[in-house]
């Protein structure tokens, strides 16, 4: 079930890290471009990931406050979704 017209705050909060991981891709390429020190460009690189998994947590906890909630509370199978979370999780662990 999706929530298309709904947009909390985590969801908010997601998109603005995107957004944030977005430029920092960009400066990352010019720096790399411009020769810059690779320490520098790892760094980037590093803070540009934490970004990224910031807004995965987000969205999976979107997903487990609406999707899995409503499943559990509805007809819908409610243990599917909570596998589906177990996976996401094992993949963002990695």
């Amino acid at each position: 079930m999706e929530h298309k017209n709904h947009m909390n705050q985590d969801k908010k909060k997601a998109l603005q890290s995107l957004k944030t991981a977005k430029g920092q891709i960009e400066a990352t390429i010019k720096m790399l471009e411009d020769g810059r020190y690779c320490v520098d460009v790892s760094n980037q690189i590093l803070a540009t990931q934490s970004l990224l998994r910031k807004a995965d947590l987000l969205i999976i906890r979107q997903h487990i406050d609406h999707c899995v909630r409503e499943a559990f509370n509805g007809e819908d199978n409610g243990e599917e979704k909570l596998d589906e979370v177990m996976d996401l999780l094992a993949k963002v662990i990695r």
